[in-house]
């Protein structure tokens, strides 16, 4: 029997298999990945910042394009397209308490209505009548200040469009009876008169060549001579008091004329030496040869060489027109000679004594004029130290004014418009350490001034088409820095007072004249020289943020409404910081407004406010 073989032994067992390895516990790798997950979480982190930063920014400083369908901006948006408004304040995400509605101003009573604060006939009787101080600009102190809208007169009218104011008014714009009945005899008001007067000056002196540009007009009355003088392309600065007649410089301005209170006093008048091509007196009262013949010596200081006074009435013509009667009226004979006396020391040049008027004529230099004035009552040079630019509140001198012994030629109008004026980039030789005039700018500054303006105010006529239409007639820029402004709108049927604040950088008003263009010296923490609702437009560029330290701003809105009409416009052009500000106050003012670019486009740091009274 065989046995059976013994079974097999069991395969052994496989070895067990290693655990997976994680490359996580490699030092190396876990340190490298690490990295790699800072280095990503930063970089979102700041991505997602600056994202952030750049939107804040563009609400606070850079806002978008107005959305004007013709706005003033430049920049194209043709792929995004700009808001639907304008947002400059920033975004919190703190809650912010609600704020109060801003509070209007009232109303002033309805006797308030032809108001001019610096003229004040119940402020006037407080100064004396000597060399007409009283007449002179005292303005209300604190406490005194108007803090109420002035109000317009019962039916007023919005004026007739130029040239048809020239001869037609609203008696309810300005009802006053006494300038009716005082006025409506002269010849002055009539135009054939006024036609007649004109025809025989120009026989005298050359208003037709475009050599005389500027004119001054004292005593103006309506203003009708220097309403004839524009037919000659002269722009006359028509001055008055305000006196009996009450309201002749009102009238003149709502004619289209340009006027503003003034009268040859005590101060010298706000305009700078060499002002004028030609000035003009008739019947004007002024005492020309008192006070040591000191009116007489700021109509000289006005006066551009070669330029030209004249005179009608007394005591011009006496032997026709006057007589003497029991002492109590001065001989005009007498009178005429000690004034032809006074002509002479000054080296004036008498052109014609003929007739109803006379004419002198200013020497182009003072080389020679010791030869004329030999004796000892001959006025003085005025001293190095006098400033003849300085027309603010300065007292007048008994002195001549020095010309300059080479410069100031002028080309003719219009070419004298955009040429460069004799002062630019030179301070006034007669006062260099006194006068600003031109300091520091040259004839670049000009030209690229010249082109700036003529783009903003091609941008201005866009959005309001009133001074190309005849829809505007006065126009008042209240920081005129080199006219460049005015000057770009000459093309229109448009006058613009240029003014030049007395504390500006630079004291441009001599360049204003020497480009053919008139205004004034004004410090804006007081009332203008003007009557309520003189002007059309106003133009205050940089103005807020000249006096945001000086005065209380809401003070020069006020002022701001007085002297502008009704339905008139103001536009503000100023840093984005200070139109937010303004914009608050215009809220409070009750105006309507409109944010808009400037040429520099949505990213520039000056804005605009188109306002609507």
């Amino acid at each position: 029997m065989t046995k059976p073989s013994p079974a097999s032994p069991p395969p052994p067992p496989p070895p067990p298999s290693s655990p997976p390895q994680n490359p996580l516990r490699n030092p190396l790798i876990r340190l490298l990945s690490i990295s790699i997950l800072c280095s990503i979480s930063y970089t979102i982190g700041s991505y997602t910042s600056a994202i952030n930063t750049y939107t804040t920014t563009n609400h606070l400083h850079q806002p978008p394009p107005c959305p004007d369908p013709t706005p003033i901006s430049t920049t194209s948006h043709r792929q995004n397209p700009p808001p639907k408004t304008l947002d400059f304040e920033p975004h919190n995400t703190l809650p912010l308490p609600p704020s109060n509605p801003p509070k209007k101003f009232k109303t002033c009573p309805a006797n308030f209505t032809h108001y001019c604060p610096c003229q004040d006939p119940l402020r006037e009787v407080r100064f004396r009548v000597e060399k007409m101080l009283h007449r002179e600009r005292h303005c209300p102190v604190a406490g005194e200040i108007l803090r109420c809208l002035v109000p317009k007169p019962a039916g007023y009218k919005w004026p007739f469009p130029w040239p048809k104011s020239r001869g037609e008014a609203w008696f309810s714009n300005v009802p006053f009876k006494r300038l009716t009945e005082s006025k409506k005899q002269q010849n002055w008001v009539r135009l054939k008169g006024v036609k007649g007067y004109v025809g025989l000056l120009k026989k005298l002196v050359p208003l037709q060549t475009g050599a005389i540009r500027t004119a001054l007009d004292t005593g103006c009355g309506v203003a009708s001579f220097g309403d004839s003088l524009m037919d000659y392309n002269i722009l006359t600065m028509s001055i008055a008091p305000r006196d009996i007649h009450e309201a002749q410089v009102q009238f003149a301005l709502e004619r289209g004329l340009p006027a503003m209170l003034g009268v040859l006093g005590t101060y010298r008048l706000p305009y700078p030496s060499r002002s004028f091509d030609m000035a003009h007196c008739s019947r004007c009262l002024v005492p020309w040869t008192e006070f040591d013949g000191l009116y007489l010596m700021e109509i000289d200081r006005l006066l551009r060489p070669g330029g030209y006074w004249v005179l009608s009435g007394p005591p011009i013509n006496w032997k026709v027109n006057y007589v003497v009667s029991n002492g109590t009226t001065k001989d005009p004979k007498k009178e005429l000679r000690r004034l032809e006396d006074l002509a002479r020391r000054l080296c004036w040049k008498k052109i014609s004594g003929k007739g109803p008027i006379a004419v002198w004529q200013k020497p182009n230099d003072h080389l020679h004029c010791d030869q004329t004035r030999k004796d000892s009552k001959s006025p003085k040079f005025c001293g190095v130290d006098d400033d003849p630019d300085d027309g603010w509140y300065r007292k007048m001198d008994s002195c001549i004014t020095p010309l300059p012994k080479e410069g100031g030629i002028l080309d003719n109008w219009p070419k004298r418009l955009n040429s460069i004026p004799p002062r630019m980039g030179k301070p006034n030789e007669l006062s260099i350490s006194h006068s600003k005039a031109g300091s520091g700018l040259g004839e670049k500054d000009f030209l690229d001034d010249t082109l700036l303006w003529k783009r903003r105010v091609s941008g201005y006529i866009r959005v309001i088409k009133s001074p190309a239409t005849g829809g505007y007639r006065n126009i008042m820029d209240m920081n005129a820095g080199l006219g460049g402004f005015a000057a770009s709108l000459s093309e229109y049927p448009v006058w613009v007072m240029n003014v030049v604040p007395h504390d500006a950088d630079h004291r441009t008003l001599g360049i204003i004249y020497e480009r053919g263009l008139i205004g004034t010296y004004m410090n804006w923490c007081e009332p203008f020289s003007t009557y309520p609702r003189s002007y059309d437009l106003i133009h205050a560029d940089n103005v807020f943020s000249l006096y945001k330290n000086k005065c209380d701003i809401m003070d020069i809105f006020i002022e701001m409404y007085r002297i502008l009409r009704p339905k008139g416009t103001i536009i503000i052009a100023d840093h984005v910081d200070i139109i937010v500000k303004m914009k608050r106050h215009i809220d409070q003012m009750g105006w309507h407004s409109k944010l808009s670019d400037t040429e520099a486009g949505p990213f520039g740091p000056r804005k605009l406010l188109f306002v609507d009274i």
